[in-house]
């Protein structure tokens, strides 16, 4: 599947499970709005670290959904792969299996 639909996928999942619990949907999304605006650190930076995490835990959507919003900061495809390296070594074998679909996304959104 391309990254493009998985990224509608996801969002259509998404909209799907907001309305099943909208009281939970605002919370959170309360809670990603003062994440990402908050704090010393600027949101590309957070975004990284998004994307690490994505990568070690392994969750394709939430890879999509984090390339994409680095892609719109303006990231780069060395800072995409730094971050990637790190993820590696932080996740072993496993994530460098999801690192290599990370930089596919990256590739295929940048675009």
């Amino acid at each position: 599947m391309a990254w493009s639909e998985k990224l509608n996928d996801t969002r259509d999942q998404l909209r799907n499970l907001n309305k099943a619990m909208p009281e939970t949907a605002k919370a959170f999304g309360a809670l990603s709005k003062t994440v990402k605006e908050g704090g010393v650190l600027e949101f590309k930076t957070k975004e990284f670290v998004a994307l690490g995490i994505a990568v070690a835990t392994k969750c394709d959507a939430c890879i999509a959904l984090h390339i994409e919003a680095l892609v719109r900061t303006g990231a780069s495809r060395e800072e995409i792969s730094d971050v990637l390296a790190m993820s590696i070594q932080m996740g072993g074998g496993p994530s460098m299996m999801y690192a290599a679909k990370a930089l596919n996304c990256f590739d295929e959104l940048s675009v």
